[in-house]
């Protein structure tokens, strides 16, 4: 059961296509696991409608059809990739949909670096001010204390972990900002979680004021 959420000001960016590449894809990915938060997004949608269905419309140019294309053209992203047809099972079982676009050769092409007891794999997107990784904490392992310069977006895929006295399980929603510092605790069969980051983390404690020197965005 999923029993964390985005927030609603969140949503309603996202229903509005607001977001950064980044932070969209992560809240499509909760969507695409929580029903609840669906029926939220298809509540802004019809009330988007409405809204537009009340504006007076406004008078166009006879060239506002050109000018409309040309706009298209110029601001008009590369394509993702299709998702792979064939996806290991592993990778189908524990990627949303959203997901497997960015990924599509599943999660064994990944190329994975040690953090400590994390490991991390980062993948790019065009959004700059972002890192978009897959975090795995392994079994009963806690994450190092660590606090936030910005914001740190955390959608659970698979196992859970506690912090702070809450427990996060798959599809879970998190959200840490630079209000405190934390420490993510994995349960028994570890965690693997879609993370986004805004700002540089910062590592607390003596060794994490000499760490932090070296760490990169």
């Amino acid at each position: 059961m999923i029993r964390h959420h985005p927030s609603l000001d969140l949503l309603a960016d996202y229903a509005s296509g607001a977001l950064p590449e980044p932070l969209a894809l992560l809240i499509a990915c909760h969507a695409s696991l929580c029903a609840e938060c669906r029926g939220q997004l298809a509540a802004l949608d019809k009330l988007g409608g409405a809204i537009l269905d009340e504006l007076s419309p406004a008078p166009l140019g006879d060239d506002a059809l050109e000018d409309a294309l040309r706009r298209i053209d110029r601001s008009a992203p590369a394509p993702l990739p299709e998702a792979a047809a064939a996806l290991d099972a592993r990778s189908r079982a524990i990627l949303p949909a959203p997901l497997r676009r960015y990924l599509p050769q599943g999660m064994g092409a990944l190329r994975w670096r040690w953090r400590g007891p994390l490991r991390e794999a980062r993948f790019d997107l065009p959004s700059r001010g972002f890192r978009v990784s897959l975090f795995r904490l392994k079994a009963g392992a806690a994450a190092p204390r660590h606090g936030h310069a910005g914001h740190e977006f955390t959608l659970v895929l698979e196992g859970g972990f506690r912090d702070a006295g809450r427990q996060y399980n798959r599809g879970d929603f998190a959200l840490a900002d630079s209000s405190r510092a934390h420490v993510q605790i994995a349960d028994e069969e570890g965690c693997l979680c879609l993370v986004v980051l805004d700002a540089p983390v910062r590592l607390s404690g003596v060794l994490g004021a000499i760490a932090n020197r070296f760490l990169r965005f």
